[in-house]
């Protein structure tokens, strides 16, 4: 046993002296692949910071209930949740290698001799029976002299980091996947509420016309045409009602609910679409988990290539057994019957008819792959974060001339009914008239929608957790005019 812990220093000393072959890993720096006007600077995760419950922001308690149980009940994350736990657990199990391997294999053994032995023996040797009582310690030990294990924790750790980060995107993803559908119902509410107001008054028109036509007032082609349209609106409430039952769907699905008990009571929306100070500085894409996991990965690959290097040179191992062996039991832990034996062993790399030379191009060719990825993870998220900036600006631009041509339609429609009252024109261009007016009631509606996906996709695309950069529409803000940083 003591022989044992003397070793424990030469094992220390040789640690020490020990280097870590292949290179160091350097954080990229992108900044030629960025808008000048961003910024960007050497990469700097900062996925894990507090988020904060962003969908807040909209004030709206359903919603806020929806991503609550979401969060809670998601299938999706739930999994993100195990891979962290597998990642952190690779890590340790890799960390273990930096420590010797002790096992105590005790055991009790029964033998019986021949008394047959092989000849040329001069002489009888009688069978004897006895017992062999072993209480050994054994001790196995790699010395890490070229870092090989070191470089192999350095990306576990890199890769365990990875994985919450993804864990992380999971999270943003389905926060982000359930407003936009919550938004989408909420507008197909105001569809359907439209299409129900839309079908009564067909069904009035068709009723009154039906009254008109039995008098000889009329002719016969304006109760059809009523009677087209009215149809139509029911066809068209049916194809909306539809498409409200299948987003509810993806909500219960999105929220791990059972699809049939899903429900949501149907009303307007009540909220503004949020909006995004117009100075946005690129450091905030830090907080976006695709990137953090991206540059996570490359340091992973970048110690890889150390791990394949450290095959060039000789494994040195240390081994060594202390214990008690004796064939009685009474004198099995007695001075006399104490053993040990130490010693190290070398393997030296010969020939392997070049596996190594090609697992260390192989490892700096994944790391290769591992910084394109990077870097065009980082080209993707200016991207989305300039197409959501742009939807922002142009959605709104577009609100506001739809709410024009709202107005217009809907006075469209007062002066035809009023002429057709008079007699001055025919029954079809009052539909016409209505038609074009309920069009734009529904492409109102839809714009809302947009205009609160247009506000989720950004939030997104910076990662989350904006609430100082954020606020209300109702409130006087600046025009958003690119959201780039100073």
């Amino acid at each position: 046993m003591k022989s044992l812990l003397q070793l424990s220093f030469p094992c220390a000393l040789l640690l020490l002296c020990s280097c870590a072959v292949g290179p160091n890993y350097q954080k990229p720096d992108v900044a030629k692949l960025t808008p000048a006007d961003w910024r960007w600077k050497v990469a700097e995760p900062k996925d894990t910071l507090p988020k904060g419950d962003w969908w807040k922001v909209f004030h709206d308690s359903i919603l806020d209930e929806l991503e609550t149980v979401a969060v809670t009940n998601n299938q999706n994350l739930r999994a993100a949740v195990a891979r962290v736990d597998q990642s952190r657990a690779g890590a340790r199990l890799t960390r273990s290698q930096f420590f010797p391997e002790l096992s105590l294999d005790p055991s009790v053994r029964r033998e019986r001799t021949s008394g047959n032995l092989p000849t040329p023996i001069p002489f009888d040797v009688p069978s004897a029976r006895f017992n062999t009582f072993s209480v050994p310690l054994d001790l196995s030990y790699e010395v890490d002299l070229w870092g090989g294990v070191r470089r192999s924790f350095e990306s576990a750790q890199a890769q365990a980091q990875a994985s919450i980060a993804d864990y992380h995107s999971v999270l943003l993803t389905l926060t982000a996947d359930v407003a936009v559908n919550y938004f989408l119902v909420r507008s197909l509410d105001a569809e359907r509420a439209v299409l129900r107001r839309t079908v009564e008054l067909r069904n009035d028109s068709f009723r009154i016309l039906n009254e008109r036509f039995a008098t000889g007032v009329i002719l016969e082609i304006d109760v059809a045409q009523a009677k087209t349209e009215l149809a139509s609106a029911k066809a068209d409430l049916a194809d909306v009602t539809r498409q409200r039952a299948e987003t509810l769907h993806a909500l219960a699905l999105l929220c791990g609910e059972s699809i049939g008990s899903f429900e949501i009571v149907e009303r307007s929306l009540t909220a503004a679409p949020a909006i995004v100070s117009p100075a946005l500085p690129s450091t905030l894409l830090e907080r976006r988990p695709d990137i953090a996991r991206a540059e996570r990965n490359l340091a992973a690959k970048n110690a890889q290539i150390g791990v394949a290097r450290a095959a060039y040179f000789p494994a040195v191992r240390l081994a060594g057994q202390a214990g008690y062996l004796s064939v009685e039991a009474e004198s099995l832990f007695s001075g006399d019957s104490r053993v040990w034996s130490i010693g190290p062993s070398v393997s030296l790399p010969l020939f392997n008819a070049g596996r190594t030379a090609a697992q260390v191009r192989q490892s700096e060719a994944a790391y290769q792959e591992a910084l394109a990825d990077y870097r065009q993870t980082v080209l993707a998220a200016f991207k989305e974060v300039e197409d959501s900036l742009a939807q922002i600006v142009l959605r709104n631009e577009q609100a506001a001339a739809q709410t024009e041509a709202l107005t217009a339609a809907r006075r469209v429609t007062e002066l035809a009914k009023a002429r057709y009252e008079a007699g001055a024109t025919s029954y079809l261009e009052l539909l016409d008239a209505e038609r074009t007016a309920l069009l734009h009631e529904r492409r109102q509606a839809q714009l809302e929608a947009q205009r609160f996906a247009a506000s989720v996709r950004l939030i997104k695309s910076l990662g989350g957790g904006l609430e100082s950069e954020m606020q209300d529409e109702r409130a006087p803000v600046r025009g958003i005019t690119g959201g780039k940083g100073p």
